[in-house]
């Protein structure tokens, strides 16, 4: 009688599976717990919505950048990374409290939020649902990319107005009901309409 040979690699796997401890077993499980709370965590914070445009999320917008849950004295602790669309911005003390409140609310105890101002928001993280909700409240999404740091300054032409869809529009003032907006008059439908800035 032939007895089959086996590969070290098959070999190899049958003492781990005899070695393997109920340590490592529950470190697993300690492991798909922490990534199911992470994601829990990141899901609640990226639902809180903007305060100046109450139609996006923080995460639409591109302001929530990580979300991160580790244990801190024995304690849960989640932390929270978010970044202003310029500096100054008004809105994020009213973003962090929302995520600290939305994030309590669901059970988390210990919340950081920290507000980080390195790499500076653009408006290319801003995600294409995000610009469509734009689009639908009356506020003409960025159109474009932001200018990169070298060569030549890209220009916008026109912008289209929310409402009508024309392109037969003019800026009014630099800066509209918030400073990363600029109020724009449509010369079709004569309504104003505010235009979410490239940055």
């Amino acid at each position: 009688m032939v007895t089959p040979t086996r590969s070290l690699s098959e070999e190899r796997s049958d003492e781990t599976k005899r070695t393997r401890t109920p340590r490592s077993l529950s470190e697993e499980r300690s492991d798909e717990t922490k990534r199911a709370r992470r994601h829990e965590a990141r899901t609640i914070a990226a639902s809180v919505l903007d305060p100046e445009v109450p139609v996006l999320t923080i995460d639409d917008l591109g302001v929530l950048r990580a979300v991160e849950v580790d244990e801190r004295d024995g304690r849960e602790h989640v932390r929270v990374d978010i970044t202003p669309t310029y500096s100054g911005c008004p809105a994020m003390d009213a973003i962090r409290y929302d995520v600290v409140l939305a994030l309590t609310a669901a059970g988390f105890d210990d919340v950081e939020v920290r507000l980080v101002l390195s790499p500076a928001w653009t408006t290319d993280w801003m995600s294409e649902d995000g610009r469509r909700k734009l689009a639908e409240y009356g506020i003409a999404p960025p159109n474009g990319r932001a200018a990169v740091r070298q060569g030549p300054i890209r220009l916008a032409l026109s912008v289209r107005c929310p409402r009508c869809g024309s392109l037969d529009t003019r800026e009014v003032s630099r800066f509209g009901s918030t400073s990363c907006k600029a109020l724009y008059e449509c010369r079709a439908c004569l309504e104003p309409f505010d235009h979410f800035k490239v940055i």
